[in-house]
């Protein structure tokens, strides 16, 4: 009897002790799900602001046909849900590495459920390396001015999701004005200058205030060199 009593006991002991080491493991995830979590979002926002403060102000030689003579513009594409640019800082070689053209496109979420963004990296070999990506000249289907085409951004293997589970996301880019306006928000940059500031806003698909959730970041353009402008290296 006291041997039955005895390993009744050393039962229950073990059960609690089982018990508490689970409730414990399962916190101990937990916590690090949202550190990871709440670090993956403060990163995000860090690599936006590096790529897009580290804009830099090139050109890219627009070529439709190969026989036809190159147009040079500033290179610089500013859609809603999509944005090109050359960059100083990349994912693949940091803020020292060579500078690399950055294409960002905003897709639809796994299941298609909310949206994701994502970028590609490409080298920046120069004008004449840069005019790969325009299609050539034409009239802007919004304003009806001449402004280069460009292609749509391909996503692939290489593609690099930055935000994912987002209800939104979008660019829009500030023009400054003289007095009194002084200032408005862009959703189309075809001008032949570099915006002074580009605003992603994003909004987390489920929110969820014990974490840290994905904002819209305002990040300013300090580039005032102008692209076609000539200069000495």
């Amino acid at each position: 009897m006291e041997l039955l009593i005895a390993m009744t006991l050393m039962s229950l002991l073990s059960t609690g002790i089982v018990m508490s080491l689970r409730v414990g493991l399962s916190a101990m995830n937990k916590a690090d799900s949202k550190l990871m979590a709440n670090r993956r979002v403060a990163s995000i926002e860090r690599i936006l602001e590096e790529e897009i403060t580290s804009v830099m102000p090139v050109t890219a030689d627009c070529q439709r046909l190969p026989e036809a003579p190159p147009a040079r513009i500033a290179f610089f594409q500013g859609e809603a849900q999509s944005m090109r640019l050359a960059s100083t800082y990349s994912l693949q070689q940091g803020a020292r590495g060579i500078p690399m053209i950055l294409e960002y496109q905003v897709i639809p979420g796994e299941n298609g459920q909310g949206v994701r963004l994502v970028v590609n990296e490409h080298w920046y070999t120069g004008p004449r390396g840069a005019g790969l990506f325009c299609l050539g000249m034409g009239a802007d289907p919004l304003t009806g001015a001449q402004a280069p085409q460009f292609p749509p951004i391909q996503i692939g293997a290489g593609s690099f999701v930055l935000a994912d589970k987002l209800a939104y996301c979008r660019f829009s880019y500030r023009d400054l004005l003289p007095p009194p306006e002084l200032e408005r928000w862009l959703v189309h940059w075809i001008k032949p200058v570099l915006p002074s500031a580009v605003r992603v806003e994003m909004a987390p698909l489920v929110p969820d205030s014990s974490r840290l959730e994905p904002v819209s970041l305002t990040i300013p353009v300090r580039v005032t060199r102008l692209p076609l402008e000539p200069y000495d290296n």
